[in-house]
């Protein structure tokens, strides 16, 4: 499976974007990883086979929403009122498991990352 992730773009704070990630086959577990400049990787948000179910990291509950179309085999993040410290490269990251989505070993295929920047 192929990930493509795209909709990054740079934006002012308070502003949205919506990434997308298109898979070139069905993909199972789908989740959001960002990494920022001098940081480690850390988990987004994650999404089920199924859309059911919606995971979130703390700093961003209530402000992204990620779901999925099975039919486009593509997920979406949309993210809203965004913040100078939501700036980062996001990658988008596929695996056939449930559970521990917050985990980046659990995930078997990455995308290249989309950039995001956000002004204050």
């Amino acid at each position: 499976v192929q990930l493509q992730a795209s909709g990054g773009g740079l934006v002012q704070a308070g502003d949205s974007l919506r990434l997308s990630c298109a898979a070139s086959g069905r993909t199972f577990s789908v989740g959001w990883f960002r990494q920022a400049p001098g940081k480690e990787r850390e988990f987004v948000a994650a999404i089920s086979w199924s859309g059911a179910g919606t995971y979130y990291t703390d700093s961003v509950k209530g402000r992204f929403t990620i779901s999925r179309d099975n039919a486009k085999n593509t997920v979406y993040l949309q993210m809203n009122s965004l913040k100078p410290e939501d700036t980062a490269v996001y990658y988008c990251a596929a695996g056939y498991f449930s559970g521990n989505y917050n985990l980046p070993n659990r995930y078997d295929y990455w995308g290249q990352g989309t950039q995001v920047t956000v002004s204050s």
